[in-house]
């Protein structure tokens, strides 16, 4: 996918994106070049796909909100009465080379990341990213969950371990809810973890990206929302 094809998404699913937002993204992918080829986080082919298979997914979560939590999507975009809004503050845990922390800070700027990854290498690289795009609403830790002493709105992630594993490293750190980004047959999965740890019925929901776009790539792709427990 090229910035082009990117750009007529973005342009038709949130028309709100303002040039500035669209100057940053076009800036990822240069900047995401020159430092995956000083340190690897992105493999080699995939980098070719770093709009398709990166950002576009990352955005999976915005879609999710818009459709799904329009109050606090303005809220986050810091829109009309929430300009003067105490920011949300948000948790990318295993953010990687900055997904989907960054690309949600471009489309967010009301709200207020921490980039969160245990191994340094790639906090160094989310980090010159986000400098380099000038984002001033993003703050990178190099450190595991269980350590940070603040507590966050939500957490967004990647697919960085199964749902069950996952929740205990971000239990007691935020008041709202969990925004994980997962793909394949859930079912199993989500029935472990609300057993595990007696989550009440509904307070898991699973969106299908393919519900916001067609192309293929997102037809097994979905975000999964955990409220707070």
């Amino acid at each position: 996918m090229t910035f082009n094809e990117f750009k007529s998404i973005i342009d038709e699913k949130f028309p709100e994106v303002t040039p500035l937002q669209m100057e940053q993204f076009r800036k990822m992918d240069g900047l995401y070049r020159e430092w995956n080829a000083k340190i690897n986080v992105v493999s080699r082919k995939d980098i070719d796909e770093l709009y398709r298979h990166h950002v576009l997914h990352s955005l999976g979560i915005a879609a999710y909100i818009k459709t799904n939590m329009p109050d606090i999507y303005d809220r986050l975009r810091g829109a009309g009465p929430y300009s003067i809004a105490e920011p949300l503050k948000i948790l990318d845990l295993g953010t990687g080379g900055g997904f989907p922390g960054i690309p949600l800070a471009v489309m967010f700027p009301g709200a207020e990341f921490t980039l969160c990854d245990s191994i340094g290498k790639k906090i160094i690289v989310a980090t010159e990213v986000y400098k380099g795009l000038d984002l001033k609403n993003v703050q990178t830790v190099n450190a595991r969950a269980e350590t940070l002493p603040v507590t966050f709105d939500y957490v967004v992630s990647r697919a960085v371990t199964s749902l069950d594993n996952f929740l205990p490293w971000v239990k007691g750190k935020f008041s709202e809810g969990i925004l994980y980004l997962k793909g394949g047959d859930l079912a199993e999965e989500i029935s472990t973890a609300m057993s595990k740890y007696r989550l009440r019925k509904g307070s898991v929901s699973v969106w299908p990206i393919s519900n916001w776009t067609s192309d293929p790539f997102f037809e097994t792709k979905q975000v999964v929302y955990v409220e707070s427990y």
